[in-house]
């Protein structure tokens, strides 16, 4: 009974009742008649303190006794859209094919990647020592990171401290040095932290090496977007090019592209690896919109089935 009107409450939440009061008695109405109710509540499921409704999150809990025996029940009510988290090795597509996909589907495209080469551009400029973990520390727990969609689907640009870096982050000096700057423990906890706000009220396309695994473990829907490592460094050049910068050699890539992998993988946090309910998808001699056209019905068909 407490987990029937537990659901019959979910039910009516899923319709679109906000309300505590309502909510609190459809759960009464089923139960209140068969066992002695010691308590129906609807709290923040984190701080526990009430709720008269449910804004973002809600857990609603149920107390009753039978004879002797106290039985205790919940249920956590989420009023969020549906996240994607695309993962994956470096230049693999993520950013482009996660821009998109978000655009398709409406939702908001998150660079967690972006976060993380703004950080490493601040500590490069401010010659930071990357050793000198306490002092990265302090720049990533005190600094201001913004990210803004950009038009024709080019990288979203960013703003560190005020100061706009979008075309600064994408140096090579920056990608030689984000994954050291990445896998210290302090500088991950600062922006999943940001990130994990973001995606509060889900809504969102994100993308990273450790989305699926760690920053949103509950995704509606995840993927692992991965290529030969030739493949990766050809593309990784043609964006160079793309972008006007010196030209790197195929073999420097592939080699930087090799030990990046390496890094990512075994870092002691949050390390790089594919969430066992993720979905692979190998992007050698896929164009971009057949990858994106492959989420999309990922997305469909694992959406109806919830």
């Amino acid at each position: 009974m407490l987990y029937r009107g537990l659901q019959q409450a979910g039910a009516a939440f899923q319709a679109g009742e906000r309300l505590g009061s309502v909510l609190l008695e459809v759960v009464k109405s089923v139960v209140s008649a068969t066992v002695a109710l010691e308590y129906v509540e609807l709290v923040d499921p984190t701080t526990l303190m009430p709720l008269e409704k449910v804004e973002e999150e809600g857990m609603l809990g149920v107390a009753a006794r039978v004879g002797s025996t106290r039985l205790i029940d919940n249920i956590i009510l989420r009023n969020c859209q549906p996240i994607v988290a695309i993962d994956g090795p470096a230049g693999a597509g993520k950013s482009t094919v996660a821009r998109q996909v978000a655009a398709i589907l409406g939702l908001v495209y998150l660079d967690t990647g972006a976060m993380y080469r703004a950080l490493t551009w601040l500590v490069l400029h401010l010659e930071v020592a990357l050793e000198d973990q306490c002092a990265i520390a302090e720049i990533a727990s005190n600094c201001q990171i913004e990210l803004a969609p950009s038009d024709n689907l080019e990288p979203v640009r960013v703003w560190i401290n005020d100061q706009e870096g979008t075309q600064d982050i994408r140096s090579q000096n920056v990608t030689s040095n984000v994954s050291a700057i990445a896998a210290q423990p302090a500088v991950r906890k600062a922006l999943v932290q940001q990130q994990q706000r973001w995606g509060k009220k889900g809504g969102l396309v994100a993308e990273g090496r450790d989305i699926g695994t760690h920053v949103f473990p509950n995704a509606d829907l995840k993927i692992f977007l991965t290529a030969s490592v030739h493949e990766r460094a050809r593309r990784r050049q043609q964006d160079f090019q793309d972008q006007g910068q010196a030209n790197v050699s195929l073999e420097q890539l592939e080699q930087e592209i090799s030990e990046r992998d390496w890094k990512d993988s075994s870092r002691d946090v949050a390390p790089l690896q594919k969430a066992a309910d993720a979905i692979e998808i190998q992007t050698d001699g896929l164009t971009i919109a057949q990858v994106v056209a492959e989420i999309i019905n990922c997305y469909h068909e694992r959406l109806s089935k919830q």
